[in-house]
């Protein structure tokens, strides 16, 4: 069963660590141990934490964001995850490029934990301003990881 996952978005303050939370929460009350952590491939809003209209979406469904702290993607992260989710194409392409030639961890969508033809990316709610859209597809496809990684 894969431990540790890394969910990766663009700037790490929408779509990723509402998918930390998230899996976070479903795990724990499942009770599924998993090491989680988030990412993004740009750098620009490192430190920061999850920007406040997602904190605001999440909170209300129960999950608690603030805590997390944007980071960049890097090398290092394809050995020390087993699996690392990439919210979109782009993504997916920009983590691609830093990954070493024997990574460990696998290298997959978020969306493939969806049922099938759902969604091939979580749209991101900072530009579409859907943050409940982003977050009904995050619950899904976090109950389809937890599924897959249970059976």
């Amino acid at each position: 069963m894969t431990q540790r996952i890394l969910f990766v978005c663009l700037g790490n303050i929408c779509r990723s660590p509402s998918a930390e939370a998230v899996v976070r929460a479903k795990a724990e009350a499942r009770g599924v141990d998993l090491h989680l952590d988030s990412a993004g491939t740009g750098d620009w809003h490192v430190g920061e934490p999850p920007y406040g209209p997602m904190q605001k979406a999440g909170a209300a469904r129960g999950y608690d964001l603030a805590p997390l702290r944007a980071r960049q993607a890097e090398r290092a992260d394809f050995d020390r995850f087993d699996l690392i989710l990439a919210m979109d194409a782009q993504n997916r392409a920009d983590l691609e490029a830093i990954a070493p030639a024997e990574a460990r961890a696998r290298l997959e969508m978020f969306t493939d934990y969806l049922p099938a033809g759902e969604a091939d990316h979580v749209p991101d709610p900072y530009h579409t301003r859907d943050f409940d859209g982003a977050l009904d597809l995050i619950e899904r496809a976090a109950d389809g990881l937890l599924d897959r990684l249970r059976g």
